[in-house]
C-alpha cells in the first residue's frame, strides 16, 4: 500500500535552471502527471494569472490528479514584493496578492506555499521588527485563508537563499511564539540537507505541524540521483504520520518527465523499506 500521494512541480513557463519538471497548460501537465504515475500537480504561477478553473477541475477530475499546492515564490521573484518590507505599499501588495492566491487555492481545492514570499531581512538590522512584521501579516493571510478552507504553508529554505527560517526550529518556535492559526511547516530534502545537522530529528520535531514535503536529492536533481538517505526520512515522515504530499520539486535533468519518472520509480523502491522507531 502506498505511503502518501506523491506530485510534482509545474509552471506554464520556468527557465531551465528552475527546479520545475513539467513546463505548458496545466491540463496537459495534470494528463502528463496521470500517465506518469503521480497523484497531484504543484502549480508555479503568479497571482493575477488568469485559469479556466471549469476546466482544470474537470481535468483533474477525470486523470485522478489534483493540484497538490499553489506556489507563491513569483509574487516576490517576479512581482519585487515581500511580507517584511519597510514599505507599507510593498508589504501592502504581497498581502493583497497572497489574497488572490488564497482564492485560487480555494476554487482549486487546494492549499498555498509561502516561500520566498516572506522575503529577507536587511543585513545588519535588528530582526525583532521584521519577524513582528511578518507574525501580523501571516496571522491576517492565515486567518482568512482558514475561512476559505485553505491551508497556508511556510517552507523552510537553506541559508544561502534567504535568512527567515533557514531551520526548522527556527520556523517552529516563531509560529509556536506568536500562535498563528492555520499555518503549517513546509519543509525541502535539498534545503534540509544543507541546514539542518540532523534532518530526521528535524521533521520528527515538526509533528503535526509538518503540512508539506519537497523532495530532491542534494545536488537538487532527482532523488535518488546523489547521497540523501531518502529511506530514514520517508520513516521520519511515517513515525509522525503525516498524510501529505510528496511532491517532487527538483532540476528537470536530462528532462522533466525523464527525471519525474526516474524520482517516482525510486521513491517507491524506498517503500518497502520504512521502518519506524518502537
Amino acid at each position: 500500500m502506498q505511503a502518501w500521494s506523491y506530485a510534482l512541480s509545474s509552471a506554464h513557463y520556468a527557465p531551465a535552471t528552475a527546479p520545475i519538471l513539467l513546463r505548458g497548460d496545466v491540463c496537459l501537465n495534470l494528463k502528463t502527471a496521470a500517465a506518469l504515475g503521480y497523484q497531484g500537480l504543484e502549480l508555479h504561477t503568479r497571482e493575477d494569472v488568469q485559469l479556466d478553473y471549469d476546466t482544470i477541475i474537470g481535468t483533474s477530475a477525470d486523470c485522478g490528479v489534483s493540484v497538490a499546492a499553489v506556489v507563491t515564490g513569483w509574487l516576490n521573484t517576479q512581482g519585487g514584493v515581500s511580507l517584511v518590507d519597510d514599505r507599507p505599499y510593498i508589504s501592502h501588495a504581497a498581502i493583497e496578492g497572497m489574497r488572490n492566491y488564497i482564492k485560487m487555492a480555494a476554487r482549486l481545492k487546494t492549499n498555498v506555499i509561502i516561500g520566498w514570499i516572506k522575503g529577507l531581512i536587511p543585513e545588519g538590522t535588528d530582526p525583532q521588527p521584521y519577524l513582528e512584521r511578518l507574525a501580523g501579516n501571516l496571522t491576517m493571510i492565515c486567518t482568512e485563508a482558514r475561512e476559505q478552507g485553505v491551508k497556508i504553508f511556510v517552507e523552510v529554505i537553506n541559508r544561502y537563499e534567504t535568512n527567515i527560517f533557514t531551520t526548522v526550529r527556527e520556523a517552529m518556535d516563531f509560529l509556536g511564539s506568536w500562535e498563528i492559526p492555520n499555518c503549517y511547516i513546509h519543509l525541502d530534502t535539498f534545503h534540509m540537507n544543507i541546514g539542518e545537522s540532523n534532518p530526521v530529528e528535524a521533521i520528527r520535531s515538526c509533528g503535526e505541524r509538518l503540512g508539506y514535503f519537497h523532495v530532491a536529492d542534494n545536488t537538487r536533481l532527482y532523488p535518488g540521483s546523489g547521497i540523501i538517505d531518502f529511506r530514514s526520512y520517508f520513516s521520519a515522515l511515517k513515525e509522525i504520520g503525516y498524510k501529505g504530499f510528496v511532491s517532487v520539486e527538483c532540476l528537470p535533468y536530462p528532462d522533466g518527465e525523464t527525471a519525474a519518472r526516474r524520482a517516482l520509480e525510486y521513491l517507491k523502491q524506498c517503500e518497502p523499506e520504512i521502518r519506524t522507531e518502537g
